[in-house]
């Protein structure tokens, strides 16, 4: 008895000092020790919870360094013919019944004028009538103006015109496709998805793919999934535009007590935490702290704000509880950022009942503390 006594007086003067130590066996860290400090003056970081009061201004804030394209094109319908542009080639028949014509010889019904190329001035050189302006116009429309233009010095000329596109004319798809290459665009209202389409489709290996359209030096993005369920964004391209497609770079990390620790990619445009918790396969039975779900984020400078409209610390937590009805319905409604951090902080219990243990297993008791508390 007295063996005993003195076993439990020295099991509690183990846990006493045990208790001081901060670098106890763990898989992953307590809430308590990441938001250590963040009540000081001085903190560099700041904490916010993820609650139906805060989620308004939360979600209001500057998304996290900015966005890498600008924005997509709404689709305007444009003509149903081709256009003539700079660097188009056209085939001229000119006709002319006429016994006496400045442009047939004796007999000699048409005259071919071949390979005539658009200026970069819009303008084509045709002989006795000189420079004709052709650009932006339709091939029928080109065609009559060059009819009337031969009719001023030959009544019975009649003019044919055969129009081949010209790098103006034409898009290149460039990757993401089973057939990339450059496409001449057979009339001014060809999109892309037609383009798309035509290249053979997305290839099926991409995590949801993103649509990237090159423009006059800027860069224009939207995700694929967008694009086919929305018409009125399926965009109506112009001569030397370029289309790619690409994976969706965004991704998270997920680390601590959560059944997966890996890098996540997005695998839609928008994810919720809700969404994030189900990606990383939810929290560990045994070692998670469900009511400290922690996210983790880096803001730029420029986003910062003193008055409410912004983050006011570079390095910010977003504090989540799984375990009330307001935390899953907020976390369902708090969107995750590329390259943010979800960490799942392990319970304090698991500390608690790895001091035990190990205590026990000095003192040479071998019930368990799991035993002890059935």
């Amino acid at each position: 008895m007295l063996i005993f006594a003195g076993r439990l007086l020295l099991l509690s003067a183990s846990l006493t000092f045990l208790s001081s130590c901060g670098d106890l066996p763990g898989g992953a860290p307590n809430r308590a020790q990441i938001l250590k400090g963040a009540d000081a003056p001085d903190a560099t970081f700041a904490v916010f919870p993820v609650t139906r009061e805060t989620l308004p201004k939360l979600n209001a804030w500057p998304q996290k360094g900015g966005p890498k394209v600008a924005g997509w094109i709404s689709r305007e319908k444009g003509p149903s013919s081709q256009i003539i542009e700079a660097g188009d080639v056209m085939d001229l028949s000119i006709w002319d019944n006429g016994e006496s014509s400045l442009l047939t010889q004796t007999g000699q019904k048409v005259v071919e004028l071949k390979a005539i190329r658009v200026s970069p001035s819009g303008e084509v050189f045709l002989p006795y009538v000189d420079q004709v302006y052709v650009a932006k116009m339709s091939p029928d429309r080109a065609r009559d103006t060059i009819q009337q233009k031969f009719a001023a010095i030959i009544p019975s000329a009649q003019v044919q015109l055969s129009h081949t596109a010209g790098r103006q004319s034409s898009v290149d798809l460039v990757s993401g496709v089973a057939n990339p290459g450059n496409f001449v665009m057979p009339d001014r209202d060809f999109t892309v998805l037609s383009l798309l389409a035509m290249g053979g489709g997305i290839s099926g290996t991409f995590e949801n793919p993103q649509v990237r359209l090159m423009r006059s030096g800027k860069l224009y993005g939207i995700s694929a999934d967008k694009l086919l369920k929305s018409p009125s964004l399926d965009t109506t391209l112009r001569g030397g535009d370029k289309v790619y497609v690409e994976d969706d770079d965004r991704y998270f990390l997920s680390l601590g007590a959560a059944r997966k620790e890996a890098q996540i990619p997005f695998p839609s445009e928008t994810i919720t935490a809700l969404d994030a918790a189900s990606l990383i396969g939810g929290v560990n039975d045994t070692r998670a702290n469900p009511k400290g779900v922690l996210v983790l984020r880096d803001y730029d400078p420029k986003h910062l704000r003193s008055d409410g409209s912004g983050p006011s610390k570079e390095r910010t937590i977003f504090a989540i509880d799984l375990t009330t009805a307001d935390g899953l319905f907020s976390a369902g409604e708090f969107q995750i950022e590329d390259r943010d951090l979800v960490l799942v902080t392990e319970s304090s219990v698991l500390k608690t009942n790895s001091v035990l243990d190990l205590l026990f297993d000095a003192m040479g008791v071998s019930t368990r503390v799991n035993n002890l508390t059935k």
